[in-house]
């Protein structure tokens, strides 16, 4: 059976701080949030469209270098955009790629990026990639462990 929220973070363990993404998830999976499953993987793929579906709320989470704050929390929508044809796509276009295929809108999707510095092969992750982790699972507790819709668009139009 399909549980309601998708975590899904993406990235890789052996590139620095490319690893926040998985890392946040370890965070996850030592909860005990009902209703929430995880996935993860290196990159997003067209494949992960049909992981959307069923879902009442979905958070991809990233690692990145544009981030503002330490993180960032945003609601996302459907757009193709250039990754639409790699086999490294972006969220938005996973959504898109969910609405072509199953000719309905896509549930309700946020990104948590997390701000990520260094992502040399071989690295570890950095001492501020590392506060930033912490900041970022603060964040989600809450709206994991009482998942709902208005409270996740309230904090991304904060």
């Amino acid at each position: 059976m399909v549980k309601p929220v998708l975590v899904f973070g993406y990235g890789n363990l052996s590139r620095g701080d490319d690893a926040l993404g998985p890392l946040l998830l370890d965070y996850i999976e030592r909860q005990d949030w009902h209703g929430v499953e995880i996935l993860s993987d290196f990159q997003l793929q067209i494949e992960h469209a049909l992981d959307l579906e069923n879902r009442a709320l979905v958070l991809f989470v990233d690692a990145s270098v544009s981030c503002r704050h330490a993180f960032d929390f945003a609601e996302l929508k459907p757009a193709r955009d250039k990754s639409y044809t790699t086999h490294a796509m972006s969220p938005t276009a996973v959504l898109a790629v969910y609405q072509e295929i199953k000719k309905q809108a896509p549930p309700p999707c946020f990104l948590l990026s997390i701000k990520g510095e260094r992502f040399e092969l071989g690295e570890g992750l950095t001492v501020q990639a590392e506060q930033h982790l912490a900041l970022a699972s603060q964040f989600v507790g809450p709206l994991l462990s009482q998942p709902d819709l208005t409270r996740w668009l309230q904090q991304a139009n904060r």
